[in-house]
C-alpha cells in the first residue's frame, strides 16, 4: 500500500529528506480557469477594471507565487527555481481567464506545488481585480497537467 511521504512512522507531519535524491532536470505545468460574465471579459479585454492591467498583474502575481510556494505551504522545500512561465489567455466562448503555470529547475524534488501555486495565486489575482464588477466569478479547475524529471519520471494528466 502507498505510504504519504509527508509523515513520519508516527503519523507526525514531517519534511521529507531528499538529501540523497538524484540532482536532475524537473519540470511541471499545472492550469486553471477563472470563469467570469460576459461584461468582465469585455471589460478585462478592454482594459477597463479600475485596478488596471488584470492578466499582466495576475502574471506577475502567478511568478512570484511560485517563487514563495515553500513559505505558503510548510512542507515544501525552499527551490532555487530556473524558469517560471504563466500565461492568462481569455476563452470568451467559455467566459474563462484560462491559466497555465510551467516551472523548472536542475534539483532533487519537483516543482509540481510551484506550477499548481502559481495557477491558485493567478486566479486569486483576478478574483481580487473584478470582484467590484463580478463577484460570482469562479476559480476552478485548478490541475497538475504534466510532471517530468525525477526517479517517477513523466506524468500526464488531463489538458497535458
Amino acid at each position: 500500500m502507498a505510504r504519504l511521504s509527508h509523515l513520519d512512522d508516527k503519523g507526525r507531519a514531517k519534511m521529507v529528506d531528499v538529501s540523497a535524491k538524484e540532482v536532475t532536470a524537473r519540470g511541471a505545468t499545472a492550469q486553471g480557469s477563472v470563469l467570469i460574465a460576459a461584461e468582465t471579459m469585455a471589460l478585462i479585454q478592454d482594459n477597463g477594471v479600475e485596478k488596471g492591467d488584470v492578466l499582466g498583474v495576475a502574471r506577475l502575481a502567478g511568478i512570484m507565487g511560485a517563487k514563495h510556494t515553500s513559505d505558503l505551504i510548510p512542507l515544501c522545500h525552499p527551490l532555487a527555481l530556473a524558469a517560471i512561465d504563466v500565461q492568462l489567455t481569455c476563452d470568451e466562448e467559455r467566459g474563462a481567464i484560462d491559466i497555465t503555470a510551467t516551472c523548472k529547475l536542475e534539483g532533487r524534488t519537483g516543482v509540481e506545488m510551484e506550477a499548481l501555486t502559481a495557477v491558485a495565486v493567478a486566479g486569486l489575482t483576478v478574483y481580487d481585480m473584478i470582484k467590484a464588477v463580478d463577484r460570482g466569478a469562479r476559480i476552478t479547475d485548478i490541475r497538475l497537467v504534466r510532471k517530468s524529471g525525477g526517479k517517477s519520471g513523466t506524468y500526464e494528466g488531463d489538458g497535458a
